[in-house]
């Protein structure tokens, strides 16, 4: 199954965590950052970027279940 990546740019303050984290996954573009791809494999980095985005600005869903940031 394939998992949708997605930041919201208002929440998001840019701190390039995610970024740092998976590079291949997200990028910083101008006042935010943003997913490479909304959908991706199954991809642990991905959960750990929303778990340490300090805004909370990512959420990784698998079907119409969020998964990510983990409580």
């Amino acid at each position: 199954m394939t998992w949708k990546v997605e930041v919201d740019a208002h929440q998001c303050m840019a701190s390039g965590a995610c970024a740092g984290i998976a590079p291949d996954l997200f990028t910083l573009d101008g006042p935010h950052s943003r997913p490479l791809h909304p959908e991706i494999a199954d991809d642990d980095r991905a959960l750990d970027a929303a778990d340490v985005c300090p805004a909370m600005a990512i959420t990784v869903r698998e079907g119409d279940a969020i998964i990510g940031p983990r409580p």
